[in-house]
């Protein structure tokens, strides 16, 4: 699995997206000098989008088709209008509501999403952007496409997405993490079920073990399906090893055993959160 073309979707109607790319532009390669660099072969190209990126009808497929792999740069909304930095796979386990379709995901990486979200934290850290909070999301809302691909967002009211430390921040996680991403062998790839949609145990795991997520099912979706889990395992070009249980988010205990008995049944090993490096 090696990923040389890499290309950057943002919407021209999305303040964080025409932030964030603007700062990227910055790190594009230079060909006279590319060839001295640690991967000369490895480039990104943008792709400025007129309409909403979640929904695959906006999206040209053929040019999308020439990459090995997508990048979207969004804006992210909450309830709570926290300023965050999030990055998560899009797909819907359940009803689409905000673009692609009824229980499809998007294929991703789970190596590759992990070093993203290490390099944001890293950079965030390192350009001290202390108000904003960093956190994968569950896997949720379109658009549905067929070549490997992540979000990474800057929420979640107006400010943060004309805030351009926090554009430079992120764009400088995408441009840091394509020019060094490595397969890493020592890596354990999982998809992660349970709790809530911002995952603070997955988390920790991401940042903290060898572990490396790709899809998160959160329990807001529950009760799981046989075809949830074949999904995202479907859907992650990595091998999976096993999948992580936030066991406490796991619902009823009726819902818990539904989990388990899926998992046993698809031969599917399993580890608790609490238990992820032990």
């Amino acid at each position: 699995m090696t990923y040389q073309k890499f290309l950057i979707i943002a919407s021209k109607k999305d303040k964080a997206g025409v932030n964030i790319t603007t700062h990227l532009s910055q790190f594009r390669k230079n060909p006279v000098i590319s060839g001295m660099q640690k991967n000369p072969e490895r480039f990104f190209d943008f792709y400025l989008v007129d309409d909403e990126i979640l929904y695959t009808e906006n999206l040209d497929l053929d040019r999308i088709n020439k990459y090995d792999f997508v990048i979207f740069a969004s804006k992210h909304k909450s309830e709570k209008n926290m300023p965050s930095l999030t990055v998560h796979p899009p797909g819907n386990l359940r009803n689409a509501e905000f673009g692609g379709e009824t229980g499809k995901l998007c294929k991703t990486s789970a190596q590759f999403n992990k070093q993203l979200f290490e390099k944001l934290k890293e950079n965030t850290e390192k350009y001290n952007l202390k108000s904003y909070s960093v956190t994968l999301e569950a896997t949720h809302h379109g658009p549905l496409i067929d070549k490997p691909c992540v979000f990474i967002e800057i929420g979640s009211t107006e400010r943060e997405y004309e805030d351009r430390r926090a554009g430079f921040v992120v764009a400088k996680t995408i441009s840091d993490t394509i020019d060094s991403f490595e397969i890493n062998s020592y890596n354990e790839n999982a998809v992660a079920i349970g709790g809530p949609h911002y995952c603070p145990n997955f988390n920790n795991i991401q940042l903290k073990s060898n572990v490396a997520i790709s899809h998160v099912i959160p329990s807001y979706v529950f009760p799981l399906t046989e075809e949830m889990i074949k999904e995202t395992i479907k859907k992650t070009e990595d091998e999976i090893d096993f999948a992580i249980l936030d066991w406490k988010g796991l619902g009823t205990s009726e819902q818990r055993q539904n989990i388990l008995n899926i998992l046993d049944k698809l031969y599917i090993r399993y580890e608790k959160t609490s238990d992820v490096g032990k």
